[in-house]
């Protein structure tokens, strides 16, 4: 998209209009400064009197600093919401309605699509970022992988583009809260409803893994719930092809995702990162739903990923009791350390999730030698419908016993002889 420009009127000066832009933020300063209860207006109509009397090209907010009317601090943080609500009123099409949240990487804003009269959620990287062409090309990478997933349960993307130093990413305003907020609130969601929420989130998951992606970021934050109780997963910044076998052996030796609900090979740095790797996310995020814990803590991101990949899992009902054996299976299927002994398609998962709302005992999730052994000595004891492995004998023990049993039929009939003779 061409960037927006502007021409100067004729009989203007380029010094002219600089100044003028000047005028225009230090007005627009001085009133949000006023209507934050910072300063009153006879204390910024005073600062414009000392300024007139400056240097030409000293700016309002350096005289609000020296007189102690703001702070610093106070500046830097209002110039830099403004610069934002100045970058997103420049994207065509797109009427600004309000910040629905910000972080490091993006802000994102509510807005009407002006052609379609609909609310829709923007993206916008931050300005610090516009120089960045790495960071650039994952931010329009994301917007193509949204773009090519189309699924009731997948916040759907529905444009990407530039407006001048701004680049964005317009997609489907869902209007409800997310899983995190939920476990903020209600501490544990209640297992059914933690069994269909993420149910729903298999079923995207299904659909991405069927189209060659995985998403690698599975979290609370990234699974958004609308009022009518859809739950569809968000946030595609990294997502990759599986068939992009560059980029994988590009990011090797490097950790993508996010601590708490990062798989094991994703901790290390390993090139091999398939489908079982969302399934753990998804299992992590389904661990810290039912018991109100996320499944590993530790002081420091690298202290949680290396519990990720050493610590044997306290299994969910060890921590919530009430929960039914079925989940408690299918979330510590989901979390196995090795991907080769989680389930290895959405599928099966889904199947499973299908038999614990029936209240059936799961097909897939079942205790086995590699669950028990992680969980120590103790976990046959702990789990009272777990299979007692039977003891093996070797071959060798049969001609003993074959011919102990010939001795004591030998003896039988021996003594049954001398009791008819005694007869």
């Amino acid at each position: 998209m061409p960037a927006v420009t502007s021409s100067a009127s004729p009989g203007s000066s380029a010094a002219g209009d600089s100044a003028a832009g000047r005028s225009g933020g230090d007005t627009m300063m001085g009133r949000v400064v006023v209507e934050r209860g910072w300063a009153t207006k006879e204390e910024i109509d005073k600062c414009r009197e000392i300024q007139q009397r400056l240097p030409p090209g000293t700016k309002l907010t350096d005289v609000l600093v020296q007189k102690e009317v703001v702070t610093r601090r106070q500046l830097a943080r209002l110039q830099k919401e403004l610069e934002g609500e100045r970058g997103q009123s420049v994207i065509p099409g797109y009427q600004m309605m309000k910040k629905l949240g910000a972080g490091a990487m993006a802000t994102v804003f509510l807005a009407k699509q002006l052609s379609l009269d609909r609310l829709v959620a923007i993206k916008i990287l931050p300005r610090k970022f516009s120089g960045d062409t790495k960071f650039i090309e994952r931010f329009y990478k994301e917007g193509r992988a949204a773009a090519k997933l189309n699924d009731q349960h997948i916040v759907g993307a529905l444009d990407v583009g530039q407006a001048g130093e701004h680049h964005y990413f317009v997609m489907e305003y869902v209007d409800g809260e997310t899983v995190h907020d939920r476990i903020l609130e209600a501490k544990r969601i209640p297992e059914r409803e933690a069994l269909l929420l993420v149910k729903q989130v298999a079923q995207a998951l299904k659909h991405a893994h069927d189209q060659g992606f995985i998403h690698r970021d599975i979290k609370p934050k990234n699974i958004m719930i609308s009022k009518a109780g859809v739950a569809k997963l968000a946030d595609l910044g990294l997502a990759r092809a599986l068939s992009d076998r560059e980029a994988a052996e590009a990011e090797s030796g490097k950790a993508f995702g996010t601590p708490y609900y990062i798989s094991p090979e994703q901790a290390r740095g390993a090139v091999e990162i398939t489908t079982a790797a969302d399934i753990y996310g998804l299992g992590a995020t389904f661990y810290h739903m039912v018991t109100g814990r996320v499944p590993f803590s530790g002081k420091n991101p690298t202290e949680v990923m290396q519990r990720h990949v050493r610590e044997a899992l306290t299994p969910p009902d060890h921590i919530a009791p009430d929960l039914s054996q079925s989940t408690a299976l299918i979330i510590e299927m989901m979390m196995a350390k090795d991907p080769r002994d989680r389930y290895q398609k959405a599928e099966a998962l889904l199947e499973d999730i299908e038999e614990a709302l029936k209240g059936n005992d799961t097909v897939h999730a079942r205790p086995n030698k590699s669950f028990l052994s992680s969980l120590g000595g103790s976990a046959i004891a702990e789990q009272p419908n777990a299979p007692i492995p039977v003891l093996q004998h070797s071959g060798s023990a049969t001609p003993w016993a074959m011919i102990s049993l010939g001795v004591l039929l030998l003896a039988s009939i021996i003594v049954n002889i001398l009791l008819v003779l005694k007869r």
